[in-house]
């Protein structure tokens, strides 16, 4: 068997692909760039005091604050018993601040402190030496982030058609 056959999950012997071989799974590629790239913002983002999941939360803001805990996990993704415990420990570090929404007390909204606010500076270098870290074309890496937001939708899509019959 070629390196290209055993890449590609063809086998020699004309069997065919097997398709549980976890080199060959969409969700494992996935899985580990995810990781990897988590792994390669931490540097980063450490000098600024900030875990990844962190980093999010704060361009989420700095992009409009205040921001209701409801509207910041539609942004992110992420569930409110995911985020909670997140903003709580964002707070405790003075980055950001919860209130009750005076018109509506089920509302809780999150604003940027001062820090907060300041961190929006130092946090701009991060991209480009992401990118620089990351090497390659910047029209690939724009490819890519396209390429994946469209999966993304697709995703989203197929997630609400429910199961198969």
């Amino acid at each position: 068997m070629t390196e290209a056959e055993t890449r590609s999950g063809l086998k020699a012997t004309g069997e065919g692909v097997d398709p549980l071989r976890l080199d060959l799974q969409l969700c494992f590629a996935l899985y580990g760039a995810s990781n990897r790239v988590t792994r390669l913002y931490r540097p980063l983002l450490e000098p600024l005091g900030l875990t990844y999941p962190q980093y999010l939360v704060m361009l989420a803001l700095w992009e409009a604050a205040p921001r209701s805990v409801g509207d910041l996990g539609q942004a992110l993704d992420l569930d409110s018993g995911t985020l909670t415990p997140l903003l709580k420990r964002m707070e405790a570090q003075g980055m950001v601040h919860r209130a009750r929404d005076p018109k509506d007390e089920r509302r809780v909204i999150v604003s940027l402190t001062e820090k907060g606010a300041e961190l929006r500076g130092p946090a701009g270098a991060v991209p480009g030496q992401l990118v620089c870290r990351l090497g390659g074309e910047l029209a690939d890496l724009a490819a890519l982030r396209q390429a994946l937001q469209d999966l993304n939708r697709r995703l989203d899509q197929a997630e609400n058609t429910g199961p198969l019959p």
